[in-house]
C-alpha cells in the first residue's frame, strides 16, 4: 500500500476541533510550568556557579557545556513527564 504525497489524511489534524480549546490550554499549562523549572534551575545554578562573569568575563567554555548539558536535561526530563 503505497501513501500518495497529496493524500488527505496525511494533512488531517491530530486533535480534532471541538477539543482544540482544552489541549491549548493545557498545553499553556504545561509550557508554564516547565519555564517555571528552568526558572528555578538556573537560579541554583547561579547560585552555585557565578554564571555571568566564568563564561563571558573568563570565557569558562566548559561552564557554558555543563551548563547548556543541565538545561538540556532537565528539558527531556519535563518533556517525558508532559507526555507521560
Amino acid at each position: 500500500m503505497s501513501m500518495k504525497v497529496f493524500d488527505p489524511q496525511v494533512f488531517a489534524f491530530v486533535v480534532k476541533l471541538d477539543q482544540l480549546l482544552e489541549v491549548l490550554v493545557t498545553t499553556l499549562i504545561f509550557v508554564f510550568i516547565g519555564i517555571i523549572f528552568f526558572a528555578v534551575a538556573y537560579g541554583i545554578l547561579s547560585r552555585i556557579f557565578n554564571i555571568h562573569k566564568e563564561i563571558e568575563e573568563d570565557n569558562n567554555t566548559a561552564l557554558g557545556i555543563v551548563i547548556g548539558s543541565i538545561m538540556i536535561g532537565l528539558a527531556i526530563i519535563i518533556a517525558a513527564a508532559i507526555h507521560g
